[in-house]
């Protein structure tokens, strides 16, 4: 179960885990990082912000995720 009220070093720790899994499937998410705003309040949690991609990487974050659904 995750922490309720995680550290700011965890936050960005769970950002740079993902943008490193996302690499490694070939994506990039430019403006993938935390977001600092959600800092500001008790709730919600501080958050991860996924921020904007093109088309090709859209497409590409799609195919990625349909291959390792479940089925």
């Amino acid at each position: 179960m995750p922490h309720p009220n995680p550290a700011p070093d965890d936050v960005h720790e769970c950002a740079e885990g993902l943008r490193a899994a996302l690499r490694e499937c070939g994506i990039t998410l430019p403006s993938l990082g935390v977001e600092l705003p959600s800092f500001a309040g008790s709730y919600p949690p501080p958050l991860v912000a996924l921020g904007n991609c093109n088309m090709a990487t859209a497409r590409r974050l799609a195919e990625v995720l349909r291959k390792a659904a479940p089925r």
